[in-house]
């Protein structure tokens, strides 16, 4: 029997592909219903880093105060925190662009 993880920590599995998966709790729809996502890797320690960026990542965004965000402040925060780190140099500045001249100037204010 393997060993038990700590209450938010999610769970590692070894798939049947031979790759390994973890799976975490990004938080929670309007009903209650528990958000799942999950990382793969090929080894479970690379598996266990990933996770734990994972869930570090996901606890920097406070879902709690989705009604004050606007459609801009959200999708700023959204770039900063979870698109940016992950993307291409090229990629962050089509980004940029497109939330500065497209998003915010049509819709940011909703």
């Amino acid at each position: 029997m393997g060993k038990r993880r700590a209450n938010g920590d999610g769970n590692i599995r070894k798939r049947p592909d031979g790759r390994w998966e973890g799976r975490y709790v990004a938080g929670h729809d309007e009903s209650g219903k528990a958000i799942r996502k999950n990382v793969l890797g090929r080894t479970q320690a690379e598996v266990k880093e990933k996770l734990k960026k994972a869930i570090r990542e996901c606890a920097e965004i406070d879902i709690e105060k989705a009604e004050e965000y606007t459609v801009g402040g959200w999708v700023r925060t959204w770039y900063e925190t979870c698109s940016k780190p992950h993307i291409r140099e090229s990629t962050q500045e089509f980004y940029e662009d497109y939330i500065e001249y497209h998003v915010v100037p049509r819709i940011g204010n909703i």
